[in-house]
């Protein structure tokens, strides 16, 4: 082992010891705690060299050291792997995320149990709709001059709304809408069939024209992005567990978190469903998130990004558990979107 590799299983070792206890990590510690196969005098020489590059700090004076972002981030580039869950863990997961009934059951599930697994702030973006297209479209009559509309996307989103026709309708042509319908915006792209849908009265049958008026009207509103839905957050009060990672930032990251918007700009940077994504501390562009590490992934599959999740949490974080772990519930998220 020669010195760089040395030094680095020595801020290996800091990085574990510290995201562990929570306490600056002193020579003494690091040769009693770990084979490092040297002398504790090594260990100071190198613990000196990592300062003067960067990677850790000494936050009290006669204080062990902690790491940097800088050092944070060597230590995360240099996993050459994330390491799998283990067995029992992605069947738990599977168990857990096969129960939903729809995607909104999906996501809820996704960020509670991200937020259990790694004991941070879990966020998942709802699949962005102008990626996503028709799969279907339900027409039922609730009463003769009432309809119940169903629209399903591809990515698993149901929408339902009702619709006042004014007068009533056979359900002979009910069928015949309903055909009409699908005809116009089955396998299109959310944006397209809008624009489909919009013209549809001016081809309808006279005898229909007002009911397809009405429902098309309806249905455009389904179709437009809905702006307020676009994030779901789980387990924000596991950042309260340790106040001490926020030093006078706490409250706005807690601020950024309900903004949303911050937290979308972090997860537009994922667009690999097989690649994490980890911003540590200044490397985010906001500054209320200075103070955080966000690990993030795309989900869905290789030919059709969904949408991004991840975890947000203290730069002290456990980055290899965190990391396999958003890896694997983003790969289950994404398998059952896209098959469903």
């Amino acid at each position: 082992m020669n010195a760089d590799e040395r030094r680095f299983e020595v801020l290996r070792a800091i990085v574990a010891d510290y995201v562990s206890n929570q306490e600056p990590v002193g020579s003494k510690a690091l040769v009693e705690r770990h084979n490092l196969g040297v002398s504790s005098a090594t260990v100071r020489n190198d613990m000196a060299a990592l300062e003067e590059e960067g990677f850790i700090t000494q936050p009290h004076t006669s204080a062990g050291r902690v790491p940097t972002d800088k050092g944070y981030r060597l230590f995360v580039d240099r996993l050459s792997d994330v390491k799998p869950l283990s067995s029992a863990e992605r069947r738990a997961i599977r168990s857990f995320l096969d129960g939903a009934y729809d995607l909104d059951d999906v996501l809820r599930r996704s960020v509670r149990l991200l937020a259990q697994l790694t004991r941070q702030v879990a966020v998942i973006q709802y699949p962005t709709l102008s990626r996503s297209t028709v799969r279907h479209l339900e027409v039922l009559a609730i009463t003769p001059a009432r309809l119940m509309l169903v629209l399903i996307t591809d990515t698993g989103r149901v929408d339902q709304r009702s619709v006042d026709l004014g007068d009533v309708i056979t359900e002979e042509n009910v069928a015949r809408m309903r055909t009409l319908l699908n005809q116009a915006m089955v396998g299109k792209r959310l944006a397209d069939a809008s624009a489909e849908v919009a013209e549809l009265p001016d081809h309808a049958p006279a005898e229909l024209r007002d009911a397809v008026t009405r429902v098309s009207t309806v249905l455009i509103e389904s179709l437009v992005e809905h702006p307020e839905e676009r994030l779901v957050l789980g387990g924000t009060a596991n950042l309260t567990r340790n106040v001490a990672d926020f030093p006078g930032s706490l409250r706005q990251v807690l601020e950024a978190l309900e903004e949303q918007v911050v937290v979308l700009k972090l997860l537009a940077a994922a667009r690999d469903p097989g690649t994490v994504l980890v911003h540590i501390g200044e490397e985010n562009e906001a500054a209320e998130m200075r103070s955080t590490s966000v690990v993030s992934i795309g989900y869905g599959s290789r030919d059709k990004l969904l949408g991004g999740m991840g975890v947000v949490g203290p730069t002290r974080m456990d980055y290899p558990g965190t990391m396999a772990a958003v890896l694997a519930v983003a790969g289950y998220v994404g398998e059952i979107l896209t098959s469903s």
